[in-house]
């Protein structure tokens, strides 16, 4: 029983990450996360921070930091799928694993983020667009591509070291 017990517990840790990350999603799928809203706290922290900034300029400014904010969210919530997704397949080789968790893990950021813009359709003061799946699902590959290239590189920094 104890053996079933920690292959439980080490599933749900492995899942743990995906979950939380479309906890996070969720969260930040609401009105409070509008434009209207977030415009409110980034204009402060931005004139802190660089200084003041024309209402034309932040506009683009805040437009700017709203869409890098879905790539990379998005790009992390694919990374925490992967985590799950690795733990949880079984391959012949590394790269086929890696593989195959990078497409279940970018499948599952295309459903949160369809089903997260689906979400902010019925929502006051938030607009739903295509693009923004589309801009999701490219920091996802994005963050995918990273983390091979990482990946790649680290492994073969270990084969060196063993020959």
């Amino acid at each position: 029983m104890g053996s079933a017990f920690t292959a439980k517990l080490k599933w749900l840790l492995h899942w743990l990450p995906a979950a939380l990350a479309v906890a996070m999603i969720a969260c930040e799928s609401t009105a409070t996360m509008s434009a209207d809203n977030t415009s409110r706290w980034l204009l402060p922290v931005w004139t802190h921070l660089f200084g003041p900034i024309s209402m034309v300029h932040w506009a683009i400014v805040h437009h700017l930091l709203r869409k890098t904010g879905h790539f990379i969210g998005y790009g992390t919530v694919s990374l925490a799928f992967f985590y799950g997704w690795q733990s949880s397949l079984h391959a012949d080789s590394i790269r086929s694993l890696w593989s195959r968790a990078a497409g279940w893990a970018i499948l599952c950021t295309f459903l949160v983020a369809s089903a997260d813009e689906f979400h902010q359709s019925f929502l006051p003061g938030r607009t739903s667009s295509p693009y923004d799946v589309g801009l999701d699902l490219c920091g996802a590959i994005a963050a995918h591509f990273v983390l091979f290239l990482w990946m790649s590189r680290t492994s073969r920094r270990t084969a060196l070291r063993i020959a």
